[in-house]
């Protein structure tokens, strides 16, 4: 009986020993992931072939930094200068010229406004042989007051109209389309 307790004894001590080899060399690994084959059903026959498990090792793989990249700003998001002068004014240009008029000059300063004659920023176009319009903003900033004035050729504008005040989201493509209706609303570029 004693015997048999000896040899329990050592071959529980044997697969101790293993397990804890087997333990400390899979934690001194460097790999970040291991396969293990299980066979399943306990079969060794084709259709039941092992599969391969992947277990991975969070603590060996090394930190990614992943940096976003930066979005760039939306145009309208820019210097008021460099979105009226770089964007608005040759889309505006872009779109005069494609209905068939030519832009005699349009040109963006800090000047009076007309009619009211308060100083802020004003773009003044001219369309040859069209008509004349001044699109004003209070202040350097697309989504500040604004106010708009038209005139037929060599004419002074009478009316200044308040322009875009309901609007939220100011964009480059509702500044340009809102002046192409206001003109075309007085049937200065095209029939109605």
């Amino acid at each position: 009986m004693e015997e048999n307790l000896d040899k329990n004894k050592e071959v529980n001590n044997e697969i101790s020993d293993n397990t804890t080899k087997s333990n400390s060399e899979e934690i001194k690994e460097p790999q970040s992931e291991k396969v293990i084959n299980m066979d399943l059903n306990n079969s060794n026959s084709e259709s039941n072939s092992a599969s391969k498990v992947v277990i991975k090792n969070e603590i060996d793989t090394p930190a990614k930094t992943i940096t976003k990249p930066k979005k760039e700003l939306p145009i309208e998001k820019k210097p008021f200068q460099e979105f009226i002068n770089i964007h608005l004014i040759p889309a505006l240009k872009e779109e005069i010229n494609q209905r068939g008029l030519e832009i005699n000059n349009i040109t963006l300063t800090n000047t009076n406004r007309p009619i009211a004659g308060d100083k802020c920023w004003v773009i003044n176009c001219e369309i040859k042989d069209t008509c004349n319009f001044w699109l004003s903003f209070e202040k350097d900033d697309i989504s500040s007051l604004k106010s708009i004035s038209l005139s037929k050729p060599n004419q002074k504008p009478s009316i200044i109209e308040s322009f875009l005040i309901d609007e939220k989201r100011i964009t480059l493509k509702l500044i340009i389309s809102r002046v192409l209706q206001r003109l075309n609303g007085q049937k200065l570029i095209g029939v109605n």
